[in-house]
């Protein structure tokens, strides 16, 4: 049996607990065991005893106390059995207590892209504390949601083959926006605030767009997999190319922002009409480049025939060159939403009840 806390019950976190119940029957060795929010905690009665999935919400409401994270991965630590933290959050505090979970013998399951991309000395004190304690760390989730990125990159490295280059469109947001705005063969299309838009009134964007656009996201999952292939990549140094107009970077609001965004159409169907000339779409791309030291993520024109170019929605799309294939390994599906999130979570809690039972 492995005993889990789960740190923060919102959209992914809800879906997480879905999906756990859902299938509570076929992994019966996965008990929850205390749940939390900003404001609330639920612990299990009895101690230890498996949460009910199916009305943890009014428990949560109406058994849970004031939260205290401290006393909850205090309680999630003494578990009798092995446990796992799951931390659901984007929380930059709660990442700087990893290398506590970890000394206080938890295993930890995590989407948070903040302990994985930030503070160097961070990343290497969570490696340094799991490899000590012998406690298992797993982030697939923070690299293209439930899509098997992280996994692939660590398997071909620990079979011994040499990575050449790793590119890939890794922002749902920014793929459904080029795909849209920058088709091959289509002659006319929306402008490009248009599609920003639509995007943001589907839910597919921040609320405010400009956390998309600048490039963050994606230079935090480049940052990610850099490391893992051993280049000594940061947010710092990292080129990124924040594609919001300059004037709009320092509006107020996002609402601001999107009624003024139209003034930059033209600036857009420049570079769009100087692709298309070229028989190329543009896309807005992360590369880790351990032998050219060309990493960085921007805004670039691909021919038509490249595998992104033809990308659909909001896919992701991830290649790997190395030494083995040099034709590209692709890996190309889902990359954000709390379906396949969660489903990614899940998937690493199993990877560790199956380790901690071989």
């Amino acid at each position: 049996m492995v005993n889990v806390g789960i740190i923060g019950v919102g959209l992914v976190g809800s879906e997480l607990i879905s999906q756990l119940a859902a299938h509570a029957n076929s992994t019966p060795r996965i008990s929850v065991i205390a749940l939390t929010n900003s404001s609330k905690q639920l612990l299990s009665t009895p101690t230890y005893s498996p949460i009910d999935l199916s009305t943890w919400k009014q428990a949560l409401q109406t058994q849970g106390t004031t939260a205290n994270l401290s006393a909850f991965v205090d309680y999630v630590s003494n578990s009798p059995t092995p446990a796992i933290i799951v931390d659901n959050t984007a929380s930059q505090e709660i990442a700087s207590q990893y290398p506590l979970f970890l000394k206080k013998g938890l295993h930890v399951v995590t989407p948070n892209k903040k302990a994985f991309s930030g503070a160097e000395t961070l990343y290497k004190e969570i490696v340094e504390e799991a490899k000590k304690n012998k406690k298992l760390v797993f982030n697939e989730s923070t690299v293209g949601a439930g899509l098997p990125v992280i996994s692939t990159l660590k398997d071909l490295i620990r079979t011994g083959d040499k990575i050449n280059r790793i590119e890939g469109i890794f922002s749902g947001t920014l793929s459904y926006i080029f795909n849209e705005f920058s088709k091959p063969g289509d002659d006319k299309g929306k402008n490009f605030s248009e599609i920003v838009k639509i995007a943001k009134d589907n839910g597919y964007t921040e609320p405010d767009p400009r956390d998309d656009l600048n490039g963050l996201d994606v230079a935090r999952k480049v940052v990610i997999l850099g490391r893992i292939t051993g280049m000594n990549l940061s947010l710092d140094t990292l080129p990124v190319e924040n594609i919001v107009p300059e004037p709009l970077r320092n509006l107020a609001t996002s609402s601001e922002f999107l009624s003024r965004l139209s003034e930059f159409d033209s600036h857009f169907d420049n570079l769009k009409q100087t692709a298309k000339n070229n028989n190329q779409t543009l896309r807005y791309v992360g590369v880790i480049d351990p032998i050219g030291g060309e990493s960085g993520v921007k805004l670039v024109s691909l021919p038509s025939s490249h595998p992104f170019a033809s990308l659909k929605g909001s896919d992701n799309i991830i290649a790997f060159t190395t030494q083995r294939f040099p034709n590209p390994l692709i890996i190309q599906g889902a990359g954000a939403g709390a379906a396949v999130t969660a489903f990614g979570i899940f998937s690493d809690i199993l990877k560790i009840a199956d380790r901690l039972e071989s």
